[in-house]
């Protein structure tokens, strides 16, 4: 029965698992830019928002049903000014290999905890695929552990493009650095509208 329903919600877990959305857009940029060993800081920070998010939707689905519109209209709007900034700090940032500040541990973690999108996401597998067919914490955390490795592939795929075409985007990382800055804000302005 687990396999059936995490088949029955897989293809829109993929969709926007896999799609460019601030935690892909962070884990392709930062390895890109500083590399593995740098930017798993990042990605470090994603996993634990990511973590977070997945244990409290787990836990309190019932109740976020309740509360979903008053906590997401105060995470869409802090989400969107840090990635905001995020952005400002990406386009404005020079190939400096030393200069780890966009690629911390606390950055990732920040990005992930507010992303509106992981939220809804998780929210509505929860809501429209899970629980209807069980809502015993064994089976939810089950499906927990199939949508965290989902999530991971996807960030680490994003990250091994980064790693793959990281040579390339040093030669150009004004104009690299320029496109992420404005897919990255379109992620924000997209959180408000």
């Amino acid at each position: 029965m687990i396999m059936q329903i995490f088949l029955s919600y897989l293809p829109y877990a993929v969709i926007t698992t896999f799609t460019p959305g601030p935690n892909n857009l962070m884990s392709f940029y930062s390895v890109s830019n500083y590399g593995w060993r740098n930017g798993i800081k990042m990605i470090s920070g994603i996993i634990a928002g990511f973590v977070m998010n997945l244990i409290i939707c787990v836990l309190f689905c019932h109740e976020l049903a309740v509360y979903v519109p008053k906590i997401t209209i105060w995470l869409k709007y802090i989400g969107a000014v840090y990635m905001l900034w995020l952005a400002f700090h990406i386009a404005t940032s020079l190939p400096n290999k030393t200069d780890s500040r966009a690629v911390k541990f606390s950055s990732g973690f920040i990005l992930s905890i507010t992303n509106v999108k992981v939220i809804l996401y998780l929210i509505t597998l929860y809501t429209a695929y899970i629980i209807p067919s069980g809502s015993n914490l064994g089976y939810l955390f089950i499906h927990s552990v199939l949508i965290f490795m989902l999530s991971c592939v996807s960030w680490l795929l994003w990250a091994s493009a980064g790693g793959i075409f990281q040579k390339f985007i040093s030669r150009y990382y004004r104009p690299f650095n320029i496109i992420m800055a404005l897919l990255l804000a379109w992620c924000a302005v997209s959180l408000i509208f």
